[in-house]
């Protein structure tokens, strides 16, 4: 799924509409970027437990802690990270340097800008494997740098020299799991890692990357405190990501930070009582919320008999004790438009017209 045509955006008040439309067999949906708040009710339902209360002579300085070489990460923050991916077992951190910013976008353009070499006689080639997300190559051609160039499908990269290869796994859009392609001598690798927890899919391993990005808005749904973290092997490289996020915004919200520190806490305190009657846990509520949608887009697919999903292998998830299933994250706001276009793309009269719209009101 990629970009939404003519900036088309769904409202819940929509109705399918009557108008006739013939799709071919080879049609393809678009869709633009999806809004986490489906995660709404299970925020609001935590009441207290989230509020942060910050004080108007509070968080005055640009520091946070000078002795870190990300030296604007809030300890607190820090902590909360570690904590979390130590609860649900997704990534390794012992050893590793922690690189905040505002949201995964800024940290990939600190990892590219890091990996870099402004000595070099030619841009390093940046790649990915298709189908990719359309940001990177939006991202990487923006500023038009002298860095680094877009080169691609990392699939049919085959240039000499250096290369920046991003990993996407669970990959979006498609949800893949997936591992680096090219096989070239001097290439070097970013692993994106927004979707890689149990809500969306199985956590086989706790992953063990020299850089692995993360996203505050794919982990709980708060996409409006654009906080992203990074965990860096090398020193060197998280010494230059800091630098680049200082030079491009001197930093990054102490607020928005000490939210996100409040709230991952909470998140791994209710990781504590995981399969017991005490509460439900935010990875237990969320799955179901995203397993109840794909299986509601799957009768409609269906039914259609025009388009198709992929479908995802089960695998024991380390952090449920069980086999569970993918639910991709990249459709998880958009499945209702997704099911309105459907719904909609039927020729009044159509056996399965009926049967279609009866499954988009049960989602809606």
């Amino acid at each position: 799924m990629g970009g939404l045509e003519n900036g088309a955006t769904y409202n819940h008040n929509s109705v399918p509409s009557t108008n006739k439309t013939s799709l071919s067999p080879d049609s393809i949906i678009n869709l633009d970027q999806g809004d986490p708040t489906l995660f709404e009710p299970y925020w609001r339902k935590m009441g207290d437990k989230c509020t942060l209360v910050i004080g108007g002579c509070d968080l005055m300085s640009y520091f946070s802690d000078i002795g870190n070489i990300c030296w604007f990460l809030q300890p607190q923050l820090g902590d909360a990270i570690k904590g979390l991916h130590r609860a649900v077992g997704n990534a390794v951190t012992d050893g590793r340097h922690f690189v905040v910013g505002t949201g995964s976008t800024q940290l990939f353009m600190a990892a590219i800008y890091a990996l870099s070499s402004p000595s070099a006689t030619h841009p390093v080639s940046l790649v990915a494997a298709a189908p990719y997300y359309s940001g990177y190559k939006d991202q990487a051609e923006f500023l038009r740098s002298g860095l680094y160039k877009w080169e691609g499908d990392a699939r049919t990269f085959d240039k000499d020299g250096p290369y920046i290869e991003v990993v996407t796994s669970p990959n979006n859009p498609d949800g893949a799991i997936r591992e680096a392609v090219v096989k070239l001598g001097e290439g070097k690798l970013v692993y994106d890692l927004a979707y890689y927890w149990p809500q969306y899919t199985p956590i086989t391993h706790p992953l063990d990357h020299d850089i692995m990005l993360f996203t505050f808005s794919k982990c709980t749904g708060h996409a409006g405190s654009r906080i992203g973290w990074a965990l860096v092997k090398d020193r060197e490289v998280a010494r230059k990501m800091t630098e680049y996020m200082q030079i491009s915004s001197i930093g990054v919200s102490k607020e928005s930070q000490l939210r996100a520190a409040k709230i991952l806490g909470v998140l791994s305190e209710g990781c504590q009582h995981f399969r017991t009657a005490a509460s439900e846990n935010f990875f237990e509520y969320s799955h179901r919320i995203m397993r109840e949608r794909w299986e509601s887009l799957q009768n409609v697919v269906k039914n259609s008999k025009i388009f198709s999903l992929p479908k995802f292998p089960q695998d024991f998830c380390n952090f449920t004790g069980k086999y569970t299933d993918s639910n991709p994250g990249d459709a998880r706001n958009k499945i209702p438009l997704l099911l309105l276009i459907i719904s909609s793309s039927f020729e009044i009269g159509q056996p399965n017209n009926s049967a279609v719209c009866s499954s988009v009101e049960r989602v809606f």
